[in-house]
């Protein structure tokens, strides 16, 4: 049986599956899981060397309280952002995990 959709021929078989010509994906949950820890973990590493890089530039601001302002900013920025991707990280083992 062949349906006609929106001038595109696709060929069903009569069991309700066609073949539309899209490639297919096998991935599954424990895939994503893994792609999204390794984002997550990525970020996480990447706030964590920030605040060591902020934590010097405090150290090294000689008094210069605009320079240890920002250097602070920074440490509570990137702490911040350690917080949110470990917590996303958390979530998402939590919420894939239980399906």
């Amino acid at each position: 049986m062949i349906q006609t959709i929106a001038s595109a021929i696709v060929q069903c078989n009569g069991k309700g599956s066609c073949d539309t010509g899209l490639p297919v994906v096998s991935a599954d949950n424990g895939n994503l899981q893994v792609v999204l820890q390794i984002t997550f973990g990525t970020i996480s590493a990447l706030a964590v060397i920030m605040i060591i890089v902020s934590a010097f530039r405090l150290a090294s601001s000689e008094g210069n309280p605009q320079e240890a302002t920002k250097a602070r900013q920074g440490i509570i920025y990137s702490a911040v952002g350690l917080i949110v991707g470990l917590s996303a990280e958390a979530i998402v083992t939590f919420v894939l995990g239980s399906v």
